[in-house]
């Protein structure tokens, strides 16, 4: 394979083009710079990160040129590495409290993006610009249409912190396709990821002994394997492919299969508001998990891959067959055994009791300052996520 230049397929841009790739202390990034590296159409491979990779990732990384700088501060290395091609993949899915929670994800994924595309227009050899994005751009509503293609609109704003980053930082890219209408630009909106490799709140959400879900609702889901979003990006990269694609596997399964392909027991809950179902999927969930999730799982999202099909001759494996690798992977799938039983009615009885305390912390300053005043209608708000 080689770099072409937009309007020119096949042509390379350089002899030893430069490849900079952003958020390489994460596991996607970290093995797309790999591919790279291992790659003989690709020159040099620049990962750039504020946090050091793990340790673990020492080996993988070897052929990798790191330089520890955030998106913030990328701008003089952009320019001065000489960089003929950026994969922007430093876009953090979930808020982690231990990092600084949702303040520092917005900092990085929206403040950062828009950061290093100002750097990006001012790099005069930049010729392709590689964007991961994620299907949650289309949000998540009971106004859906079925299948989402790349042209439809969010029906409504969403509500999790993750997809309004997404919107932001797609936004910002099509002001720089405007203004460098020279760099072929590539936004690639991958459905959640999954493999026997993978550790995400998706697959922490599976893995649990009682899997929270809905009353009432059956959503259909779709994911992308991650083996082939690593193909996608590899592709995306020393081929050209400017646009926007949808990045998922084929058919759909709904929650309820899902959940009983990993031998999980699923707990059915009512939806009598956000502050409650989120401070239950956050109680049971762990980190990571809040309105994004929450709404997914209700609605549910699927995407039409036509286009990506068409573009890059690749089909990625089927969403069941993605689901199915993960739960190899994680030996998933037995029946739940007495102690999976025990283990998930104490879950249960917690999560209960920390649902309880959490709606009647919340009741109690409305009760204070209604008391002895004129009623009011004051509307409803969140509680969780607000702006």
């Amino acid at each position: 394979m080689t770099l072409p230049t937009p309007g020119h397929p096949g042509r390379p841009p350089s002899a030893a083009p430069v490849v900079v790739v952003t958020g390489v202390s994460r596991y996607l990034a970290a093995h797309v710079a790999a591919r790279l590296a291992a790659d003989p159409a690709v020159g040099r491979v620049i990962g750039m990160d504020a946090a050091d990779p793990p340790a673990e990732y020492a080996p993988l990384l070897e052929q990798v040129e790191l330089i520890g700088a955030d998106l913030r501060t990328a701008g003089p290395a952009i320019a001065e590495l000489g960089a003929e091609v950026v994969a922007h993949l430093a876009v953090l899915t979930a808020p982690d409290s231990r990092s600084g929670g949702r303040a520092a994800m917005k900092e990085q994924n929206v403040i950062g993006t828009m950061q290093l595309l100002a750097a990006c227009q001012q790099a005069p050899r930049l010729r392709k610009l590689v964007v991961r994005s994620s299907t949650a751009a289309y949000g998540a509503s009971f106004r859906d249409p079925a299948v989402f293609t790349e042209e439809t609109e969010p029906r409504q704003v969403p509500r999790g912190g993750f997809a309004r980053d997404i919107l932001d930082i797609e936004g910002y890219v099509r002001g720089f396709r405007r203004r460098r209408p020279d760099v072929s630009a590539t936004v690639l909106r991958l459905a959640p990821l999954i493999g026997s490799q993978a550790d995400t709140t998706l697959t922490r959400y599976f893995a649990m002994p009682v899997v929270p879900t809905v009353l009432g609702r059956d959503p259909r889901l779709q994911f992308v394997h991650v083996d082939d979003a690593l193909e996608v990006l590899h592709r995306s990269i020393v081929e050209d492919h400017p646009g926007t694609f949808n990045v998922a596997g084929a058919g759909v399964l709904t929650l309820s299969q899902a959940i009983r392909r990993a031998g999980r027991i699923p707990l059915p809950v009512v939806e009598p508001g956000l502050s409650a179902v989120a401070s239950l999927a956050k109680s049971i969930g762990r980190r990571g998990f809040g309105l994004d999730q929450v709404d997914l799982f209700v609605h549910g999202r699927v995407v039409d891959t036509s286009a990506l099909t068409r573009e890059y001759g690749f089909t990625p494996r089927s969403t069941a067959a993605a689901f199915d690798d993960f739960l190899r992977g994680h030996r998933l799938g037995a029946p739940a055994s007495p102690d999976r039983l025990a283990a998930a009615e104490s879950a249960v009885l917690a999560a209960i009791r920390q649902v309880r305390a959490t709606v009647g912390k919340d009741r109690e300053p409305a009760a204070q300052s209604t008391a002895g005043s004129p009623a009011r209608d004051t509307g409803w708000q969140a509680t969780e996520g607000a702006p």
